[in-house]
């Protein structure tokens, strides 16, 4: 069995170009889909924020028609390590086999500019283990640097949410950049599918899903990696 870190963004609010605080969070099915498939197949996973810090789910991730009809807030209040996460700046990469990041819009306010959460990811690579990003989740790579100090994501094949997926959630105008935009700028060889269809690409140990629908085959995708 393996041990698998979530990273999972503290942000409650995502900042837009015209100062707007818009209230964000990590995205449930994002988190949860993949938490059933690895926890199902008996891997335990932790999870860890910036500061430590109890993270919240978007809300409108929550609701039924986000979520095949279903009320998922029990579920999430049922996964106690979700409230009393790990420190980021304290984990040990040693002590996993994995990392996992899902998206939400929070990861752009605060994963993208964190170091620590870069440096991980980066080690992560170096170490010959496996990162599976999903959605926004991929706004972590930005500061991730390899040995040379060049972006992780250089030359790379990768997928995130897309341009034409964050034009239709009406935030696109208004944000500070987007993120498909950032990670091309970054020198990733990035590959978007049709909007909120599945799409998940796998560039060695990096592994990246586009959008929510692309949380579980992902996830399925880093299961199989950890047979």
């Amino acid at each position: 069995m393996s041990k698998i870190l979530f990273v999972v963004s503290a942000a409650t609010n995502w900042t837009l170009a015209d100062g707007t605080q818009h209230p964000t969070g990590f995205w449930a099915e994002e988190l949860l889909a993949p938490y059933r498939l690895f926890t199902e197949a008996g891997d335990t996973v932790e999870f860890a924020t910036p500061g430590g810090v109890a993270p919240v789910a978007d809300e409108a991730s929550l609701a039924p028609e986000m979520n095949d009809g279903n009320d998922v807030r029990p579920e999430l209040d049922a996964i106690d390590a979700l409230k009393q996460p790990l420190n980021l700046s304290d984990v040990a990469l040693d002590d996993y086999d994995a990392v996992f990041y899902p998206g939400g819009h929070g990861p752009m306010e605060d994963l993208a500019v964190d170091a620590t959460s870069g440096k991980l990811i980066a080690d992560t690579l170096a170490a010959g283990k496996p990162v599976a990003i999903v959605c926004h989740g991929p706004a972590a790579l930005l500061p991730a640097r390899d040995e040379n100090g060049d972006p992780v994501v250089k030359g790379r094949k990768l997928t995130a949410f897309s341009n034409e997926e964050e034009r239709a959630g009406g935030n696109a105008d208004n944000a500070k950049w987007l993120l498909e935009d950032r990670l091309r700028e970054d020198g990733a060889e990035l590959s978007v599918g049709e909007a909120w269809q599945p799409n998940v690409v796998v560039d060695g140990d990096l592994l990246t899903g586009q959008n929510p629908a692309s949380s579980k085959p992902l996830a399925a995708e880093l299961k199989k990696r950890l047979g």
